[in-house]
């Protein structure tokens, strides 16, 4: 059993920046982690993933290059830093720990959601 605990939401101006943190409970060893968006009206989507155990990345084409997926093994705690924020990068953020991929049905467990909103 794994718990996700999210932090670091808020407002912030486009062109600034957040960091979300997701701190796990159990046993992450061997799992993803992943962020997914959801802005209103859209279906949830993956912006960034990262292996737990090997550290290797995915992001997606939109925010490659602006956000930076990392972990703290010691601590089980998961960072989306988000720099160079863009209205369009507003939702609802998930962080998620599951086999991997790139659609929200690969992972089971899920934080419950962190408020990024990015104004003009």
């Amino acid at each position: 059993q794994v718990q996700l605990v999210e932090s670091g939401g808020g407002l912030v101006q486009a062109g600034g920046s957040l960091r979300l943190s997701c701190a796990a409970s159990g046993r992450i060893s061997g799992s993803v982690m992943a962020w997914f968006r959801q802005a209103p009206g859209k279906e949830r989507e993956i912006v960034a993933s990262i292996r737990w155990t090997s550290g290797t990345t995915y992001y997606a084409d939109s925010v490659k290059g602006r956000f930076t997926i990392s972990r703290d093994g010691a601590e089980k705690t998961g960072y989306l830093q988000m720099n160079s924020l863009k209205p369009e990068d507003t939702g609802v953020y998930y962080c998620a720990a599951g086999v991997g991929g790139t659609r929200r049905y690969y992972y089971d467990y899920w934080g419950q959601g962190s408020q990024v909103t990015v104004s003009s």
